[in-house]
């Protein structure tokens, strides 16, 4: 990205406070404090007595920074030598640890299970198996997770796993149907990670990445008790699903077997399980907004549950902007409109998708409803707080006057590439991707808007 405008960098730098807010590291660091006699997590304490084993597993995107904040947490202390584990993260998140083995799971950007990941999976699932009562298990989840912790629930394999996923998505499936299929062909999902678990306390550290941050969405809730049942997989499959026979057979016959599936709870007569969020979107928006106050700007906040299409954010945004720019908006100028949430982007418009991300999506959608207006004081900026915004290696996009100058002199035709969900390569040519890395945190999007 070339040099930015000033109004430019200031988005950028109240985008980057929400997502520094939300640093893995330092949320699960901060969590935590230990001692010779007491372990003591988001103000719950346990003794020790010196005998028991500490095991960390988990998965998600922001799980290499989460188990670094543990060993930041242990370090020097006794429960440090009995400590060891394992956490599925993608694997451009690999970092050297001391005590806990971080296992790629996935490739950068191929946000879907792998044979490495079901590998990672029977891993935890063995160790966590195999504990002590006296034992504590600390389980890490953020983001992400569903597709690091794949551990299908036979006959099922991975591929129906993968087919019936991409399925249900590109039949506009939205992540609580999803995730309700997902938990009845799973042996972690829905609670059954807590039911393997044969330690006596089992504590769970949450980054949610969901609207709302319910517990039983985030993740799939391995350490969840499942409400949802086989009858509601199958209402929903057949409802989405127009064709049944692309359901694969090992599916349907999980699903009919009323013993394997009847509503799944976490086992009252084992672990003692504590799930505790510790970082959500709505940190991220607070800091972002506490930065945006220190640059001098007035807010407008749309809050952290947005969703709806990537389409209508764009468009929404863009024009909550020429309102406040004519005087005409909830706040007065110089203004910023924050948004957090997780749109989506509707794939069944074309049958051939091209290539982009909801953020890139929302941003070219903003280009397009601002294509024949004068933005030389606004600009709007879109980003996944994990870095990641579809099968992409940008976060998501930007729009200021410089970037819309610039789709004008190469006669870009933004309604052409929306038609074909290709946001990616429209960006590219305009300088308008936003290109972080991964960030080893995940709690959904953050918009940032500014009005001059």
């Amino acid at each position: 990205m070339a040099e930015l405008p000033l109004i430019s960098q200031q988005a950028l730098q109240i985008w980057n406070a929400g997502v520094q807010a939300v640093d893995s590291e330092s949320l699960v660091c901060n969590a935590i404090q230990i001692s010779d006699k007491a372990l003591t997590v988001c103000g719950h304490s346990f003794s020790l007595k010196g005998q028991e084993n500490l095991l960390v597993v988990g998965a998600g995107k922001a799980g290499s920074g989460m188990a670094a904040g543990v060993e930041a947490a242990l370090k020097g202390s006794a429960l440090e030598k009995r400590t060891t584990g394992w956490v599925n993260v993608p694997a451009d998140c690999i970092r050297p640890l001391s005590l806990i083995h971080l296992h790629p799971a996935r490739p950068a950007s191929l946000n879907e299970p792998t044979a490495e990941g079901v590998f990672g999976s029977r891993q935890i699932l063995r160790k966590i198996s195999s504990l002590n009562p006296e034992d504590i298990a600390l389980v890490l989840i953020s983001g992400g997770g569903s597709a690091l912790l794949p551990a299908p629930l036979p006959p099922v394999t991975l591929d129906d796993k993968k087919s019936i996923t991409r399925l249900l998505m590109s039949s506009g499936a939205t992540i609580q149907e999803l995730n309700c299929v997902r938990k009845q062909i799973s042996q972690v999902k829905g609670g059954r990670l807590a039911e393997a678990a044969t330690c006596g306390t089992l504590i769970v550290l949450i980054i949610s990445d969901v609207v709302g941050d319910p517990l039983e969405i985030i993740a799939s809730g391995p350490t969840v008790a499942d409400t949802s049942t086989s009858d509601e997989a199958v209402e929903i499959l057949r409802r989405l699903i127009k064709e049944p026979q692309q359901v694969p057979d090992s599916i349907w016959q999980i699903l009919k077997d009323d013993q394997k599936h009847a509503t799944k709870l976490v086992s009252s007569n084992k672990a003692n399980v504590m799930n505790h969020i510790i970082g959500s979107n709505a940190t991220a928006l607070e800091a972002a907004k506490q930065t945006a106050r220190d640059c001098g700007y007035e807010i407008y906040s749309l809050g952290s549950e947005n969703e709806g299409t990537a389409v209508e954010t764009g468009v929404e945004l863009a024009e909550l902007c020429l309102k406040i720019r004519d005087g005409a908006g909830p706040v007065s100028r110089p203004a910023c409109i924050l948004s957090g949430g997780e749109p989506v982007v509707d794939l069944s418009s074309t049958q051939n998708p091209g290539k982009g991300g909801r953020n890139q999506e929302v941003v070219l959608a903003a280009m397009q409803r601002l294509w024949n207006e004068e933005i030389s004081k606004i600009c709007i900026l879109s980003g996944g707080t994990d870095g990641e915004d579809g099968p992409t290696d940008a976060a998501g996009g930007m729009l200021d006057s410089t970037i819309l100058q610039r789709a004008h002199e190469l006669k870009i035709e933004p309604d052409i590439y929306l038609r074909d969900h290709n946001s990616y390569p429209c960006l590219a040519q305009v300088g308008g991707l936003l290109k972080t890395g991964a960030t080893q945190t995940n709690v959904m999007d953050l918009r940032v808007a500014l009005v001059e």
